[in-house]
């Protein structure tokens, strides 16, 4: 039987930037994907968004991890040249009683090491962004965009530049704790050995989790599919900067990204699937993203709005659940020597990819 020291299973963002992480460790790494190319699922259908770290609880990975690798991110991409734009973002109260929401979110990011945030007057606002209807607003500088596609690429070559390997078209059938080491089965019967293993496969992660033979089931969440559709804007944006609406239910709302041509997209909504595969837009979902972009931009013309694509994201709570943190189990969770599962990275994963990868790094160190 071959054996390697680590595999890393799932090559989107975050998987790649923890193999990209053990690989400069020195370690001998496998990164096995499932797919025919880096980066197709969730990695390739979200907003590409650079998130400050404002939305979540105090403490938590999510805070802690966006907060992190935000800075790295940025750091990571004037380095390597890959096209990035900080471009800012504001939330937006779209009537009264949302200014008050402004307030608890600027709180709560502060709590997070989120010191820029300002909070804008209706006039401030609209002089920012003269098509903007809004109560108030909070600005974000920090907030920004990147090329989700070069990023990958860039820490594809950083992980084989380190030694590390990628395995295309290889999905794993089964893994389990076979005398002192980890025996993994690929769907075609190949086997390997090794000694450490990441589960970084996104919304499959608990799948793939459940097929480790020796994992308490009680530590495998079950997996979610929340959809998110997204509509493209025909013609040039009003906008300069993305545009937020105070956060809703599972998600963040129906907002105004912008990609790095300066295209303006909305997006996404939250339609709870069954399954991962589920990636058709529907063009009738477009009535109510009128009805939510209009709250802040009325002059949005009829048939202005385009379907464009879907992503998934890999929740591990249902639809009247409250959101969880990241879910990162290592050895002193689960109690499988050299195993550690990443469940529910959602966003800001992207944002978060470099810190993660040096979140697992540590783990694996101990």
């Amino acid at each position: 039987m071959d054996s390697i020291e680590c595999v890393v299973v799932g090559a989107g963002v975050v998987g790649l930037a923890v193999a990209r992480a053990l690989a400069l460790q020195g370690r001998e790494v496998l990164l096995l994907e499932a797919c025919n190319a880096i980066g197709t699922q969730t990695s390739s259908r979200n907003s590409e968004v650079i998130h400050a770290g404002i939305y979540y609880a105090a403490g938590s990975l999510k805070a802690r991890l966006c907060v992190q690798g935000r800075g790295m991110l940025y750091r990571y991409c004037e380095e390597r040249g890959i096209a990035h734009r900080r471009c800012g973002k504001l939330i937006v109260a779209t009537h009264a009683e949302q200014v008050a929401d402004l307030h608890a979110i600027r709180q709560r990011a502060q709590a997070n090491g989120v010191l820029d945030l300002e909070m804008l007057s209706a006039e401030q606002a609209r002089a920012l962004e003269p098509a903007l209807v809004a109560q108030g607003a909070l600005l974000s500088p920090s907030t920004g965009i990147v090329d989700s596609h070069v990023l990958m690429l860039s820490l594809l070559g950083d992980f084989e530049n380190a030694g590390g390997c990628l395995a295309l078209n290889s999905p794993l059938r089964q893994a389990q704790q076979a005398q002192g080491a980890m025996e993994l089965i690929a769907t075609d019967g190949t086997t390997m050995a090794c000694r450490c293993m990441v589960n970084a496969a996104g919304h499959q992660a608990p799948t793939l989790a459940r097929a480790f033979l020796g994992l308490d089931a009680r530590h495998v969440p079950t997996p979610y599919f929340a959809k998110g559709n997204y509509f493209s804007l025909a013609g040039p944006s009003p906008f300069s900067r993305l545009i937020y609406p105070v956060p809703e239910a599972a998600g963040l709302g129906v907002h105004l990204t912008l990609d790095l041509g300066g295209q303006a997209r909305f997006g996404p909504d939250v339609q709870w699937v069954d399954s991962p595969d589920d990636l058709a837009v529907d063009p009738s979902r477009g009535a109510a993203f009128y009805q939510e972009i209009r709250k802040y931009w009325p002059a949005l013309a009829d048939a202005a709005l385009l379907p464009a694509y879907a992503g998934i994201r890999p929740k591990i709570h249902g639809p009247h659940a409250p959101a969880p943190d990241f879910c990162i189990q290592g050895p002193e969770v689960h109690g499988v020597p050299g195993l550690v599962n990443l469940f529910g990275i959602e966003s800001p994963g992207l944002t978060a990819s470099l810190a993660i990868g040096e979140y697992v790094g540590d783990l694996l160190a101990r």
